[in-house]
């Protein structure tokens, strides 16, 4: 199957929108099965990821799992995200032998993963790429789907 892509959209923002901007990732669920998240320390990543999981019925504080690798959410309806930190993964074949790429495919959840480079010949299809910058107080977002 070819990956198709959709058209990227740029969002300029500051702190207080971030419930807005969580609101539209969410909306991509159904189409996107891995939100991958780029960017540099303190762009936001954890903090879009934890707005999202709110609008998505977690009620559990959301943490980064910078040491646990992932950490597992669930919703009342028992829809399950898997929160990935990949930043000390230092191979490829570290997160496949660990078994990660199951949670990517697994039925009923989505990947929320930032510092995804490690993975990207695993993201074909059914991705969100989020890319996450800022500078002067003002926060940019491209958001772009690989259906």
């Amino acid at each position: 199957m070819v990956a198709s892509y959709m058209n990227e959209k740029i969002i300029i923002f500051d702190e207080q929108e971030i419930p807005a901007i969580a609101r539209q990732l969410t909306n991509l669920l159904p189409t996107c099965k891995i939100f991958a998240f780029t960017g540099p320390l303190g762009a936001g990543k954890t903090t879009l990821i934890a707005q999202m999981l709110a609008h998505c019925g977690v009620k559990q504080a959301v943490t980064s799992p910078t040491f646990t690798y992932v950490n597992v959410y669930e919703n009342d309806a028992g829809q399950l995200f898997y929160h990935f930190d990949l930043y000390r993964i230092e191979q490829l074949q570290d997160f496949l032998h660990a078994g990660f790429d199951e949670y990517l495919d697994a039925a009923n959840s989505w990947a929320l993963v930032e510092w995804p480079q490690i993975i990207m010949p695993l993201l074909k299809e059914k991705v969100c790429f989020v890319e996450l910058d800022y500078s002067d107080h003002k926060r940019k977002i491209k958001i772009q789907e690989v259906t």
